[in-house]
């Protein structure tokens, strides 16, 4: 036997018993339910990330709510893309600004509790499988809403509903009343050696 042949045998056993853990977890799965999900960190591409589980929403055939707090005031590529299925997509883009451009607390927060109002009705409604909270962490880090409040009332939303919330600095309390946290670390950035954001990658 060679040792291309051991190699291939060895290979094999392990993702059997890959396998077997795999499956034994599937099984002990529950039914489905809504989840609430978190991407922080200080890397790029928490808000990507949550655009991506927006595109397997309308996948399959799926309304999707988006309110985005702090930014509003540039167009980028994928609110240009969704304004395509507007009978499956709701956009909100209600910050005023970078909080660093704006200098403005009482403005940012009432452009805050103007967003914060969209995103109640939009998940009172009953109109909407998913709902996109861009941001809302950079919010909650700046005190601009009252964070506990905010977290109570999010880990009461519709049971069958999906809540996804974005940016850096997510509260202790919400991460860890979310079903799903994800942390972006940075490792490189093209910002950082003189390369302005680019069309398509980063707006």
């Amino acid at each position: 036997m060679t040792d291309a042949d051991n190699s291939a045998g060895a290979h094999r056993e392990k993702m059997k018993a890959m396998q077997k853990k795999h499956r034994a977890k599937i099984s002990r799965t529950r039914d489905e339910k809504g989840l609430l999900m978190v991407n922080t960190g200080d890397g790029k591409g928490k808000s990507s990330a949550a655009l991506g589980m927006v595109l397997r929403c309308l996948g399959w055939g799926k309304r999707v709510g988006v309110v985005q707090f702090i930014k509003g005031t540039w167009q980028t590529g994928e609110q240009k893309f969704l304004s395509r299925f507007p009978d499956l997509v709701t956009w909100k883009a209600m910050g005023e600004g970078f909080t660093w451009d704006t200098q403005n607390r009482e403005a940012d927060i009432a452009a805050a509790r103007r967003a914060w109002d969209a995103a109640r009705a939009m998940i009172e409604s009953g109109d909407y499988d998913f709902i996109l909270l861009d941001e809302l962490n950079v919010v909650l880090a700046f005190d601009y809403l009252p964070g506990d409040e905010i977290v109570d009332y999010l880990t009461r939303k519709p049971a069958d509903l999906h809540i996804a919330v974005t940016g850096r600095g997510a509260p202790r309390a919400l991460t860890a009343a979310a079903d799903l946290v994800t942390e972006m670390r940075p490792v490189k950035h093209p910002f950082d050696t003189g390369i302005k954001a680019q069309k398509g990658i980063e707006f």
